[in-house]
């Protein structure tokens, strides 16, 4: 057990999380549900069983001895997390990837880290009966003020801007609808946590199986992810059905852009490819970051959602998104994250004081 060492990999977890949306950017001339159902294929299925099955030896031997009803648990709230998943790609269109970020994660960080331990009973005794305890506490709290920071800053910007220059930001910029969809988005996005939670089982037998103590927690990610792509699935060929949109996988404009350049379907490919491994790759790394944290394993949702709201952060600003901020605004966002960094140190020195 290493607790930095794990706060490494939960930052590693928080870029490829803030970062996955960043190649979708690129696609060009398909509708959402195309790219975002292209992507998840490799998010939701072909990533977790491809690296789960080349760190667990005899994979499928380790998944048949899982019983049902732990498969049936992690895949319903893995369902669950799937609408949280699918209505995020959502806020980051109407907010942005700063403000999205941050109010769904701050939900999302609250949900996922507090009431696995309230569920089991030892809240008071893991946090408040020991030191490390106490301090890890500490780093939570620092968490939610560093979220509530970015959040409040991102509502003084929106105050601030004219629709034109939220809308030269953020193309479907809409406060309020975006808003009611991030608190969805984050109530449900902490049921991956509960996912995990369910899993303990079969981390138990991939580790008889042989696998090694960073690798774990990837079958498990297999049947969580696999409830994901059932309610993502189900939603966008609803869309696709609805808009005829089938035909951009081979090259077919929508109507409005008749006349246009066909799709670069290559290029629009690998992008989602590249984005849907890097979705993947958040919970890659923090099944490594959660077996360095022992006993207080549960504060890894805490350090996940803070490392991917300050990377976030930083994608808004590189993405200009703050650039008509008034000076005391961007100033507070950085205060936010200074907050943010500081805590997931907290968390960690907490972790290793314990362990």
């Amino acid at each position: 057990m290493n607790p930095l060492l794990g706060v490494v990999f939960h930052w590693l977890g928080g870029l490829a999380s803030a970062s996955f949306y960043v190649p979708y950017r690129g696609v060009k001339r398909w509708s959402w549900e195309i790219y975002w159902l292209t992507g998840g294929i490799f998010s939701w299925l072909l990533a977790p069983w491809l690296f789960a099955s080349l760190q667990t030896p005899n994979l499928m031997g380790v998944m048949s001895q899982v019983p049902h009803d732990v498969v049936g648990l992690c895949v319903l709230f893995g369902v669950l997390w799937g609408f949280g998943g699918l209505t995020y790609g959502l806020t980051m269109r109407y907010l942005g990837l700063s403000l999205g970020m941050a109010v769904v994660l701050g939900l999302c960080t609250v949900f996922g880290t507090l009431i696995p331990p309230l569920v089991r009973g030892t809240f008071a005794a893991t946090l408040l009966g020991s030191t490390s305890g106490k301090i890890i506490l500490l780093g939570l709290i620092m968490t939610l003020a560093g979220i509530i920071v970015v959040a409040l800053a991102g509502a003084k910007k929106d105050a601030d801007l004219s629709p034109d220059q939220k809308a030269a930001a953020v193309a479907e910029f809409d406060f309020k609808k975006g808003i009611a969809v991030a608190i969805f988005s984050g109530i449900m996005s902490a049921c991956f946590a509960f996912g995990l939670a369910a899993g303990e089982p079969v981390k138990a037998l991939a580790a008889a199986a042989g696998a090694g103590p960073l690798w774990t927690g990837l079958p498990t990610l297999c049947l969580v992810m696999f409830g994901g792509l059932i309610t993502n699935g189900i939603w966008c060929a609803g869309l696709i059905i609805r808009n005829k949109s089938a035909g951009q996988w081979l090259g077919k404009t929508v109507e409005a852009e008749a006349g246009e350049a066909k799709a670069p379907l290559l290029v629009n490919y690998l992008l989602c490819a590249l984005a849907g491994t890097a979705w993947y790759f958040q919970f890659f790394f923090y099944t490594m970051g959660e077996s360095q944290m022992g006993k207080f394993g549960f504060s890894s949702w805490t350090l996940h959602m803070a490392s991917i709201i300050i990377f976030g952060t930083l994608w808004g600003f590189a993405f200009k998104e703050w650039k008509d901020a008034r000076p005391a605004v961007r100033n507070m966002v950085w205060s936010g994250v200074a907050l943010l960094v500081g805590a997931t140190i907290v968390i960690g020195y907490g972790n290793m004081i314990g362990g």
